[in-house]
């Protein structure tokens, strides 16, 4: 079979063909091995020796389920970032409003909102660590109802991937391909 046609031409078709992702996913990963063999006393090569887990990348390849989330993330890439967009908002209010309710019965604890930021932080993702709680009563009521809103930070995203992935099988169904060469089935 002959190379594609970006491909042929003897040098940039190789220089194009050595720019490609996968291909400088496979430098990476055995880059380190080489590193290794020629500089065998140098202290960070052995950590670059982590640099072989690049390889896990190109699972995609081989795995149907893979390729199809990446089509799924790529097709809800926008919704996707709405809602991480919500999240940071809903994370710098909720830090500022405990700042502002309970800095000035907890005032080393909840000393500034970015010290905040990581209650709330805890608080939405979480149901917190128990080092840092508010005391006041309207602190705890605020806590309450971050920790609820913290649950429609795992729900959003959830709901945008399932019905992506409801998206990409109706599409699949409706329009059949063979497994081998990819073409249309009638």
């Amino acid at each position: 079979m002959y190379p594609k046609k970006k491909y042929r031409h003897p040098l940039w078709g190789r220089v194009k063909f050595v720019l490609k992702p996968l291909s400088l996913i496979d430098l990476l990963s055995i880059l380190p091995y080489y590193l290794f063999v020629f500089y065998p006393n140098l202290v960070f090569v052995r950590e670059i020796h982590l640099l072989r887990l690049a390889r896990l990348l190109k699972i995609g390849r081989y795995s149907q389920s893979i390729r199809t989330l990446g089509k799924v993330v790529e097709a809800k890439r926008h919704d996707l970032l709405s809602a991480t967009f919500t999240v940071f908002t809903l994370l710098m209010v909720s830090a500022s409003l405990v700042y502002f309710v309970e800095h000035a019965s907890q005032p080393e604890l909840f000393s500034s909102i970015p010290a905040s930021m990581r209650w709330s932080v805890v608080t939405l993702t979480s149901v917190g660590y128990g080092d840092v709680y508010p005391i006041t009563p309207i602190g705890k009521l605020l806590g309450g109802v971050i920790s609820v809103l913290g649950l429609g930070l795992v729900a959003l995203p959830t709901g945008i991937l399932a019905s992506g992935f409801a998206e990409e099988v109706q599409r699949k169904r409706s329009n059949p391909t063979c497994p081998h060469c990819g073409k249309h089935l009638e």
